[in-house]
């Protein structure tokens, strides 16, 4: 049983690497195509362009992780029945349970597989393609410190303590400087929302103006900020809430919550980090009736169009839920289990109806 495990093993690693290279390829095509409407933005040039790509290449592997694994799997199991392979393993005394099972005990190594690269090389990624295209395009730099996201924008620099997830920004600090890059003016605001045309609406403003008769503290309600920030280019300053790692979304949630904010979204990526690899096993289990299927049933090539409609419906789902989740303020729990547990049950009634009907 163990040499037939191995041989099971072999096929799907090699069937899943032969998905999972045709679609990070596919993935990074479209990147490319994508970015070429922002070439010669700034000093954004085409070698620049692939660096980002590259860079982009372990987020798309880790979206990918469930679909790549479910296809590779509904077309390694069906190569192997069409070649009556499978019906050999079968009459030797594997039965359907130890078949799951070893799919399992296979899946169990890209779920490990898929946690390591979501918490240990996504989100370094994915931060570094968006600063790096960030650098490019807009000749500025900005980086992420404790102090919360520090810009320049031609002779100021902007301190944004929180950036929310509207897109409005929290506890704005403005620090401007002269033609002699001396201090001229430090501004502050809680509150700054965005208007349109690179204007900025500010609430609670507090304005330093230094000047050689001396130091001036204006207070104004609202006032109006103009700058080169927009909301699509303050969010590349910060990763995505699905795309952070679970100890840094664990930090910013006990933040969020000390300063009584909304934290669902950021709950729900959290254990959408926890639960998203194990869908890696559902998948592999919802493959296993349509590759149990006769060889008549149907060819290897439409159960693999099967295999990317139910992948696609995976996916779609699991951002719906998410999405419910954060508009309805769900359990964070239920939101992303949701998705898994209505495929895993699908998998488990096709998995009965095809003994039935076997």
């Amino acid at each position: 049983m163990k040499l037939l495990n191995r041989y099971l093993a072999r096929e799907i690693f090699f069937s899943t690497a032969l998905v999972f290279t045709a679609l990070l390829f596919l993935f990074s095509f479209f990147d490319l195509i994508h970015e070429l409407n922002d070439l010669g933005k700034g000093s954004y040039q085409l070698w620049q362009m692939f660096v980002f790509v590259l860079l982009a290449v372990p987020t798309h592997a880790y979206e990918l992780f469930p679909i790549a694994t479910l296809i590779g799997t509904l077309y390694g199991v069906s190569t192997l029945a069409a070649h009556s392979e499978i019906t050999v393993m079968r009459s030797s005394g594997m039965s359907r349970n130890q078949l799951g099972g070893a799919l399992v005990r296979i899946g169990l190594i890209f779920v490990l597989a898929a946690f390591l690269l979501g918490e240990l090389v996504m989100p370094i990624s994915e931060e570094a393609a968006q600063q790096w295209r960030l650098k490019a395009m807009n000749s500025f730099v900005a980086t992420q410190f404790r102090s919360g996201i520090w810009a320049k924008d031609q002779s100021s620099f902007i301190n944004v303590r929180e950036m929310m997830p509207d897109h409005s920004l929290q506890d704005v600090r403005i620090y401007d400087f002269d033609n002699e890059k001396r201090l001229s003016r430090i501004s502050t605001a809680k509150r700054a929302v965005f208007i349109q045309d690179h204007r900025w609406q500010l609430t609670d403003v507090e304005r330093t103006v230094f000047s050689k008769t001396g130091v001036q503290v204006i207070h104004q309600k609202e006032d109006t900020w103009d700058s080169v920030l927009t909301p699509s280019v303050m969010s590349t300053l910060l990763v995505e809430p699905e795309q952070m790692s679970i100890l840094n979304l664990f930090s910013y949630i006990r933040h969020l919550r000390d300063n009584r904010q909304q934290t669902s979204r950021f709950e729900i990526a959290e254990w959408g980090k926890l639960i998203y690899p194990f869908s890696i096993l559902v998948m592999m289990l919802l493959a296993l009736p349509f590759a149990l299927q006769r060889p008549r049933a149907g060819g290897v090539g439409a159960r693999i169009m099967i295999g990317i409609g139910m992948g696609l419906s995976f996916y779609l789902s699991s951002r719906f839920f998410s999405y419910l989740g954060q508009l309805n303020d769900w359990s964070p729990v239920l939101s992303t289990l949701a998705p898994n547990l209505t495929f895993l049950a699908l998998a488990f009634a096709l998995g009965w109806w095809t003994e039935r009907h076997a």
